[in-house]
């Protein structure tokens, strides 16, 4: 089964009034080109080798605490779209991810995504359904005072 993907690449800022200049790269995914079987689930039909794609992340604003990262794929067949990736509490000292990142390992969490699973699950759209959009996005935290 030949599985039709196209990644993007997106970078979304959490902080309140960030106008900072932060940027997500990958050297295994880009925007608008196939993903590699690597990048595929390896159940639902799917034979992949569902490692998550190197990212990096470079200029995240001065008092980030943490980073957190989504994946997610607003083509899929459900009304709501499918979430592929739900990391979350990683160190800001973090910046890199290698490709199959172990999340735990580098300090952070991971949730359960729409598969059913806790970490990473890779792409398997429905046979003949078209392309797909995969969104990547690093989120960062920073902690404002109030007083």
């Amino acid at each position: 089964m030949k599985i039709i993907t196209k990644s993007v690449l997106t970078l979304s800022l959490l902080a309140m009034g960030s106008a900072h200049a932060f940027e997500l790269k990958s050297q295994d995914i880009q925007e608008g080109h196939p993903m590699a079987k690597t990048f595929e689930y390896n159940s639902w039909g799917c034979d992949g080798g569902n490692l998550s794609p190197q990212l990096s992340w470079s200029d995240a604003p001065a008092g980030t605490k943490s980073f957190a990262i989504t994946a997610y794929d607003p083509d899929a067949p459900t009304g709501s779209g499918f979430w592929h990736w739900i990391a979350f509490n990683i160190p800001a000292s973090v910046t890199e991810l290698p490709r199959g990142a172990d999340i735990e390992k580098l300090g952070g969490q991971e949730s359960r995504i729409d598969y059913g699973t806790v970490g990473f699950g890779g792409v398997c759209p429905p046979k003949a359904d078209g392309m797909h959009r995969y969104q990547f996005t690093v989120w960062h935290y920073q902690l404002k005072s109030w007083i």
